[in-house]
């Protein structure tokens, strides 16, 4: 047996195809790709243009698009566990969100970067739980341990609060963890200095449907 015939063994017929999926597709091309038609000929001739990268998490309920009613070619999205940005680290693995931000910062000239946190993230709820005693076999937890610093920051500073508390401020801080490390890639350090690219942290509160941002004034996030 093959390579491709492996493959080919291990997927599924059409019969077990998604059809919600499919239905969604027809929906979208008969009702809403006609009113747009103009804009992705537009898009498919010149190439996007986008001027916000959005560090946005795999969530479902989190859908930047969605949540900043953007038209198709106005973001250039990145979505990973929790919405975090790596730290520039040697060039060894692979680097899918550092790759992203390489290519939306120096080959589309994007001019905003936000990350967008949000309520009740599985990946923040799940380093508040395992903390120090992760497990190497696992990915998440060793994706999660990049923001280990505001998990500990929290249980120092929040000892003795609710876990709702301390998740969002869990959430809140590995935000600001991720700004932080977009900092140690040079392209956007020198980008951010020269304010011909800004960085932002927000935070959407999916109960309320608030947007915070964090302001470094004040050293808080708040309504937008």
């Amino acid at each position: 047996m093959n390579a491709k015939s492996g493959i080919m063994n291990q997927s599924q017929g059409t019969s077990n195809w998604p059809q919600p999926l499919i239905e969604g597709f027809l929906r979208f091309r008969d009702n809403l790709f006609p009113s747009d038609a103009i804009e992705y000929s537009r898009l498919f001739a010149e190439g996007q243009q986008p001027k916000f990268l959005i560090i946005g998490c795999c969530d479902s309920r989190v859908d930047p698009a969605i949540i900043f009613n953007c038209a198709p070619g106005e973001l250039f999205v990145v979505r990973n566990v929790a919405n975090i940005v790596p730290p520039n680290e040697a060039r060894i693995g692979h680097h899918g969100t550092t790759a992203a931000l390489e290519y939306g910062v120096c080959n589309l000239g994007v001019e905003h970067i936000v990350i967008l946190g949000h309520q009740c993230c599985g990946g923040i709820q799940t380093l508040l739980h395992t903390g120090e005693k992760s497990s190497p076999d696992s990915f998440i937890d060793d994706w999660m341990s990049l923001v280990e610093p505001a998990r500990a920051s929290v249980e120092r500073d929040y000892a003795d609060s609710s876990i709702e508390i301390r998740r969002t401020a869990c959430e809140q801080r590995a935000i600001l963890v991720s700004l932080k490390n977009l900092l140690t890639f040079p392209w956007i350090a020198q980008r951010v200095a020269e304010k011909s690219l800004a960085i932002h942290g927000w935070y959407f509160d999916i109960d309320q449907a608030q947007l915070l941002g964090y302001n470094a004034s004040t050293g808080q996030f708040e309504s937008l």
